[in-house]
């Protein structure tokens, strides 16, 4: 995501670099420059007007054009502005009440069923005991994957017998959580392809009738404007306390993760970064901004490193790499390593696009590859594994025939397997006490 805005983003910022000292009429050229980048990411025409109006006040009142670094002033605003659209802090859930209820609600297709999922899951691991309500009574085959989502979570679920409607769902939702000891109940309530009137009372006398704590509005962040219509609708019906942004880890132009919370006036609580259900997390404005303006994600991607890796095997690889005694079995478990974090290319998104990392937002990830290389490692005897040097052409074959892939693959693999470890002979022991505090 971002990928358009961030590289027109970059683009504005280094012609104002080549230019020295800038002009007043560069600025704006600029600013212009920006505007028609924001728009094009499908931000909103309501959110973008306000904001370049403000980034000009700051721009040409902050002596950017006496500055012997503009394009850095310029940048550090524009961060500001973008941190201040985007809004404060995602908050965790608030519960009250026994039990407390959160209420999901949004378009179909937004991703609730999931997100109540992950909402669940985040809150069995802080130690508390929730129950999925299936309130979404329209939708063919809803109240199953709610089933198969609680399951996956390790939470139960509660439908609707025969001729119940979604009042006597919720109401026994609540029965069943006071009668088992489960301290929260999350509704995950129908949705329709557009905003409509039978669907906006449903919600609203639901809302009225159990009172919940958090109303969340579960918006899909491909579908750019229109969830941020929707949101507005949503909001001038039920009381919302915050929005959950799902399939951030999508190709989406950006538009609605910078629009939604301006125009819905409410703030974003979570987004959803992957189709895991551990992949829910707390939304970082800060975090964001950086994103959108090429300066990466590292406190993100530290955080994934210290909940996915495992910190002994890391250390114990490092160590095999800086020894020279790395053989294709570590390569394999080195790429396993990396697949718990999620997909690669989310990851080099959280690099800083700059210096030497300049050209990672050019480069196209084949996570197939990677599969197919642990698929040729597995295919291999220990021996093979550990003394490539013995592959001859019809041991070769065997292994590309055993992982489906072919002798030019297999090749390739054992070609990059030797650059590496070149590389790692110009390396020095001190980098793993450097890295692991050994």
């Amino acid at each position: 995501m971002f990928e358009g805005l961030q590289s027109r983003l970059d683009g504005v910022f280094r012609k104002i670099k080549g230019e020295g000292k800038v002009s007043e009429s560069v600025l704006k050229a600029a600013l212009r420059e920006i505007r028609l980048a924001l728009l094009e990411a499908d931000v909103h025409y309501r959110v973008v007007k306000p904001f370049v109006k403000r980034l000009e006040e700051r721009a040409l009142g902050e002596k950017v054009l006496e500055s012997l670094t503009p394009d850095q002033q310029v940048i550090k605003i524009v961060r500001d502005e973008l941190i201040g659209l985007l809004g404060e802090e995602g908050a965790e859930l608030r519960l009250s009440g026994h039990p407390a209820v959160v209420m999901l609600c949004g378009l179909q297709g937004s991703g609730k069923t999931t997100t109540a999922g992950k909402l669940a899951l985040r809150l069995r691991s802080k130690g508390r005991h929730p129950l999925l309500g299936a309130c979404d009574l329209q939708r063919a085959a809803a109240v199953e994957q709610l089933r198969q989502v609680g399951e996956q979570a390790g939470v139960p679920v509660v439908g609707p017998d025969d001729g119940k409607d979604v009042f006597a769902v919720a109401e026994l939702a609540l029965k069943e959580a006071r009668e088992t000891g489960r301290d929260v109940v999350i509704l995950d309530t129908a949705g329709r392809l557009h905003v409509d009137a039978a669907l906006m009372e449903e919600i609203r006398q639901l809302a009225q009738r159990f009172e919940p704590g958090e109303i969340l509005f579960v918006a899909d962040a491909m579908t750019g404007q229109d969830a941020v219509k929707s949101a507005e609708q949503f909001a001038s019906t039920v009381p919302l306390t915050g929005v959950v942004l799902t399939k951030l880890d999508g190709d989406a132009r950006g538009g609605a993760a910078l629009s939604i919370r301006s125009v819905a006036r409410q703030p974003i609580r979570f987004v959803g970064v992957g189709e895991k259900l551990e992949n829910l997390e707390p939304f970082h404005p800060e975090r964001m901004a950086s994103r959108i303006l090429g300066m990466g994600d590292v406190l993100s991607l530290i955080e994934k490193a210290e909940k996915g890796l495992d910190t002994e095997e890391s250390r114990r690889l490092a160590e095999r790499m800086v020894r020279n005694q790395f053989t294709l079995e570590d390569l394999r478990d080195q790429l396993r390593q990396m697949r718990k974090l999620g997909p690669l290319s989310s990851l080099l998104e959280m690099l800083p696009k700059a210096g030497p990392l300049r050209g990672l937002d050019n480069v196209e990830v084949d996570e197939g590859r990677l599969r197919r290389i642990e698929a040729m490692i597995d295919s291999m005897t220990p021996e093979e594994r550990r003394k490539p040097a013995v592959l001859d052409g019809s041991r070769k074959r065997r292994v590309a025939r055993g992982s489906g892939t072919s002798v030019q693959e297999v090749n390739q693999l054992l070609k990059q397997y030797k650059g590496v470890q070149r590389m790692m002979k110009g390396m020095k022991k001190g980098w793993v006490k450097k890295a692991f505090g050994g």
